[in-house]
């Protein structure tokens, strides 16, 4: 017993004293930092992380890389942060780490101090989002989506910032972002036409929850839309309907409403494409042969929708079965 309690106290004295030499490190590279010795702190914030990795510290080398690439963010040495953020990375997925919301927030906050032209901060998104799906080939955490469509959408990146929102489920925040897309670079004409093609792809990405959310919160609040329902705009009219539709899930009503607003809906020629899979979806719509698309539209159209995918099983959030481009 008293050798047992022993070798646990040397044990606890052992831990402590290797963390008193930690913290020591970490003084040492961060006065090293704040000198402008970069070159010998991030080579030293390196040879630790190795060290770490070898004795499977890896919370240890993940926290040190965390803080090491806050540190250069601070001091405008890009190309080291980013690569001890790629390490922070690497942390993550040798360790097994579970996925938790201070995770994501971490991961998000240093793509949110990335260059947003370097190459490295694609990497850096590409390789988060697979680590957080636990590498299944997945198109991310919800909640990665959301974080990361938040900091595009403070650059006013809307187009990608667009695209991670319909992979999140925040309805309101897209549609919010939306707004604001509109309002600075949209046509007062195509007000209708961003917040369409949104609940359109929440759709086929059988996430109806979203989709009436982002077009409950568009139509309230943006400024060049008129109270309704009914609206002004014929095709807000339509994706009102069609919501309804689909919570109803007649066929016959889906079927007398694409042919009534047909005008609408020629103004974009991927629309009737999609409704083709919300009929699948929400329908039993049976699958066309042979899409009416071929080429480039018809390989986006095929990759936004999961083409070949046999699982229809719609649920409220959003479904990450098959990769994705949207346009």
């Amino acid at each position: 017993m008293m050798a047992a309690a022993m070798a646990e106290q040397e044990g606890s004295k052992g831990s402590a004293r290797n963390r008193g030499g930690v913290q020591r490190v970490e003084g040492k590279l961060r006065a090293s930092v704040e000198k402008g010795d970069y070159y010998e702190a991030h080579q030293m914030y390196r040879t630790l992380f190795f060290r770490y990795m070898s004795q499977n510290k890896h919370a240890e080398a993940r926290e040190l890389m965390y803080s090491g690439a806050l540190l250069f963010f601070s001091h405008g040495q890009q190309n080291s942060a980013a690569d001890l953020s790629m390490l922070v990375l690497e942390a993550l997925e040798k360790s097994e780490a579970k996925v938790t919301e201070e995770l994501l927030e971490n991961l998000a906050k240093l793509f949110s101090l990335m260059d947003p032209n370097s190459p490295e901060r694609v990497a850096f998104v590409s390789r988060a989002l697979k680590w957080s799906t636990g590498g299944s080939g997945k198109l991310g955490h919800p909640k990665l989506h959301q974080l990361l469509a938040i900091t595009l959408w403070k650059e006013q990146n809307y187009y990608e910032s667009r695209y991670h929102f319909l992979h999140s489920s925040d309805g309101e925040g897209c549609a919010n972002m939306l707004v604001e897309y509109s309002s600075t670079r949209g046509y007062r004409s195509e007000v209708d036409m961003f917040v369409a093609q949104a609940v359109l792809q929440f759709l086929c990405l059988k996430n109806k929850s979203s989709a009436s959310v982002v077009f409950t919160t568009y139509t309230e609040k943006h400024p060049s839309i008129e109270g309704g329902p009914p609206f002004v705009q014929p095709l807000l009219n339509f994706i009102w309907f069609l919501l309804l539709a689909v919570e109803g899930g007649k066929l016959t009503v889906f079927t007398v409403l694409c042919e009534q607003y047909q005008p609408s809906l020629k103004r974009d020629p991927m629309y009737n494409e999609y409704l083709d899979r919300i009929g699948q979806i929400f329908f039993g719509v049976p699958p066309k042969q042979s899409s009416s698309y071929g080429g480039l539209l018809g390989n986006l159209l095929n990759s936004l929708m999961g083409a070949g995918d046999e699982d229809e099983d719609v649920d409220d959030g959003p479904d990450d079965s098959s990769p994705i481009e949207l346009d």
